[in-house]
């Protein structure tokens, strides 16, 4: 029988710990989730600017059995909470997995006594994870939204990509890089306009942007942007290459991480000669394929945009649930 206990995470002392655990998972699960030491620090190291994060460890006497994330963006008249959990595949089904989501619960719940907000919480499991997503439903999580995975070869040949008459496009380097404060903040003024009437979005803030960019895997040349005449920052296509995960798999794999065209710019095209300079990136950078998540119901018909680039969906479906509280 487990002697369960639970802390808050510690710091650089507790990664090896977590890294080992996730890499069993991974074995277990096969989800594609290959989590490195660098990937840890950068998501439970970097400061948050606003909101709250709270990583707990669950231990069973000295082991290592399960990790738990409850992150809240923001605090206001609605709050929304996002869980992330994982448990050592020895250790599942014997009651770690309702522990964790009671224990967030309860803190969320502290939140709204102390605000008097409305509370929403969210959870994902992916579609073939059935004991997941038996576990989730029958605590009282429905299903909200689901995202697709999509992937295209890069040894295929790529259209290229033809801007708009009166679009420049630019690298981030090119712009003077994020060390130039006005790009910085006119990059997450063009990012929040483009997502702002998309599903769940929360305000991107330079703070947290300045944490992405902190990612020993970032690569400031993978991000483009296309500049109006007027010298509006119209669209954007962030690349992302994962080096660690490619030199351990195998892999020549790169990601469209971001893609989109602000309010008042789209319906020219500008967003598909985006998405084909992202993949022409990468493809110069030695990749042979590039992959992609979209949200099945994305209002600006970005399913189609891929399709039609030759983009194909994978037999994996992530399904993203929520509970009211």
């Amino acid at each position: 029988m487990m002697k369960l206990t639970t802390r808050s995470y510690g710091g650089e002392s507790d990664l090896g710990a977590i890294a080992e655990m996730l890499r069993q998972c991974e074995e277990s699960d096969r989800l594609d989730e290959w989590i490195f030491l660098s990937d840890l620090r950068q998501r439970f190291d970097a400061p948050s600017s606003k909101g709250i994060r709270d990583v707990q460890l669950w231990l069973d006497r000295d082991e290592l059995v399960a990790i738990s994330e409850l992150s809240v963006p923001e605090l206001g008249e609605a709050i929304d909470g996002f869980l992330w959990f994982r448990v050592r595949p020895t250790a599942r089904k014997q009651g770690i997995e309702e522990q964790i989501i009671e224990r967030v619960e309860r803190r969320m719940r502290e939140l709204v006594r102390k605000s008097n907000s409305s509370l929403k919480l969210f959870s994902e499991a992916r579609d073939r994870q059935k004991s997941r997503v038996a576990l989730l439903e029958s605590s009282g999580f429905v299903p909200c939204r689901y995202f697709y995975r999509m992937e295209r070869s890069l040894l295929e040949p790529l259209e290229e990509a033809e801007l708009p008459e009166g679009f420049k496009l630019r690298s981030v380097p090119e712009l003077g890089g994020y060390e130039n404060r006005q790009l910085t903040r006119a990059s997450v003024e063009m990012f929040n306009q483009t997502f702002i009437d998309h599903w769940n979005h929360h305000q991107l803030t330079v703070e947290v942007l300045q944490t992405e960019l902190d990612n020993p895997n970032y690569r400031p040349d993978l991000d483009l942007i296309a500049v109006a005449g007027d010298g509006t920052l119209a669209g954007f296509c962030y690349c992302f290459i994962h080096q660690e995960n490619n030199d351990r798999c195998g892999l020549l794999e790169g990601f469209i991480s971001a893609l989109g065209t602000r309010r008042g710019f789209r319906r020219q095209g500008l967003g598909r000669a985006m998405l084909l300079a992202g993949m022409q990136q990468l493809k110069a950078a030695g990749m042979e394929k590039v992959l992609l998540g979209v949200d099945a119901e994305n209002p600006s018909g970005a399913t189609r945009l891929y399709e039609s680039v030759g983009f194909r969906r994978q037999p994996r479906t992530l399904i993203n649930y929520i509970k009211q509280l």
